[in-house]
């Protein structure tokens, strides 16, 4: 049986597991986007969605990791702003993060039923029995695609 205990650190509260390894004490949110695309317009259209949303998320006071928000602009670095990597090149650091990650929450954006991505996503948390709720993108964003 682990046992754990609270430990205090800078003001910040851990949890410390029998073997020493420490994580956060709070829940984090993966937020769940569609982004590849052929067209690097439909590309940051999805990031500006998934920045919003995360935005909302953030103001509403839950600590969120968007990796659409993170990668977007590396990906264009990395396979110019015409191209994407895809989502299989992100696949080990999405993973790190899903780890660390207490539920998902997926946005409705149009193309998320067929995104694999998303599929990868959704199958990770349910396989290690983590939260999976769903969002609709903002009015406001969606109304101007």
């Amino acid at each position: 049986m682990k046992r754990e205990e609270r430990v205090v650190k800078k003001g910040r509260k851990l949890i410390q597991s029998q073997g020493g390894n420490r994580r956060p004490a709070h829940n984090v949110i993966y937020l769940a986007c569609p982004y590849t695309d052929p067209d690097p317009a439909v590309r940051k259209a999805r990031f500006e969605v998934a920045t919003a949303v995360a935005a909302d998320l953030i103001r509403a006071g839950h600590i969120v990791y968007s990796p659409i928000t993170m990668t977007h602009p590396i990906d264009m670095v990395l396979a110019g702003a015409s191209n994407t990597l895809g989502s299989d090149y992100w696949v080990a650091f999405d993973e790190a993060f899903m780890e660390m990650c207490s539920e998902i929450v997926v946005i409705r954006l149009d193309g998320w039923q067929r995104s694999t991505g998303i599929r990868r996503e959704i199958a990770y948390f349910t396989d290690r029995k983590k939260p999976i709720r769903y969002v609709n993108p903002p009015s406001s964003i969606t109304s101007g695609q």
